[in-house]
């Protein structure tokens, strides 16, 4: 395997990689805190679009992260900007909640139900069968369909609820029209996190704990990749698939001593 440039740029994967079930992951704190006072561009990624970066500094810091708001990127600022660059100052009927709407509004885009460029699905705690009748009557309309991320579910303390990856697949049985999803693993989620921090894919790191987004999403974007052993993915399962992760690790303590 080629060798690869020395690591200037860090992207991580927040659940998982950094906490577990509400909780820190021991040594992550120390690592973000780590690699903050080095003075490298990093970015923590996720591909939920519920909260601003904001909210998401908050729940961070109260577990002894220090992190600024523009170290977080998530799957709904990566789809405004997507849709910034595609079609600027454009319209759009917005299935989701403030980390998206918020993130459309800051990109220039106006939020309508009347003949919209984009119907952008996002996750919301609380599907709406009107707002969801609403988006498949838009997109036989002619609206392009656009959604946040892939994912089917996601977890809660009560179990697995449908993610937006679950309620797009019903959109598009209704529609036949399959959208375009810009989270990960879609390689575009890398591309512009990269872009935010101003890092190039040969010296950047892509920390992740999935195999099907995080290293799949790495991979694709020319990224060094590792896999964390604090979330989905196992050493066993990884096994299973066609393509591997650059490094294999218990977790992000173990990268503590490399900032």
């Amino acid at each position: 395997m080629k060798e690869r440039k020395a690591i200037e740029s860090w992207l991580t994967d927040m659940d998982g990689v950094l906490v577990h079930e509400g909780e820190p992951v021991p040594g992550a704190p120390e690592f973000v805190n780590r690699m903050k006072a080095s003075g490298k561009p990093f970015l923590i990624l996720t591909n939920n679009s519920i909260y601003t970066p904001r909210d998401l500094q908050a729940r961070l810091t109260r577990m002894g992260f220090e992190v600024d708001e523009q170290s977080i990127w998530t799957a709904a600022l990566a789809t405004a900007q997507f849709l910034a660059d595609q079609r600027p100052g454009g319209t759009a009927y917005v299935i989701g909640e403030a980390g998206l709407t918020t993130a459309m509004h800051a990109a220039g885009y106006v939020l309508t139900e009347f003949e919209p460029d984009y119907v952008v699905l996002g996750e919301t705690r609380t599907y709406s069968f009107e707002a969801i009748t609403k988006a498949i009557r838009l997109i036989n309309g002619g609206s392009r369909f656009i959604c946040t991320n892939p994912d089917a579910t996601g977890p809660s303390n009560e179990g697995l609820l449908p993610a937006a990856g679950s309620v797009a697949a019903m959109i598009s049985k209704a529609t036949g029209v399959k959208p375009y999803f810009v989270g990960k693993p879609n390689p575009m989620m890398m591309r512009s996190a990269l872009n935010a921090i101003g890092a190039h894919s040969e010296t950047t790191a892509m920390i992740g704990d999935r195999m099907d987004t995080d290293v799949l999403c790495g991979l694709e974007a020319g990224l060094e990749t590792i896999l964390v052993m604090t979330g989905i993915s196992t050493r066993m399962e990884s096994e299973t698939y066609p393509y591997r992760p650059s490094r294999i690790i218990n977790s992000v303590a173990d990268l503590i001593d490399e900032i």
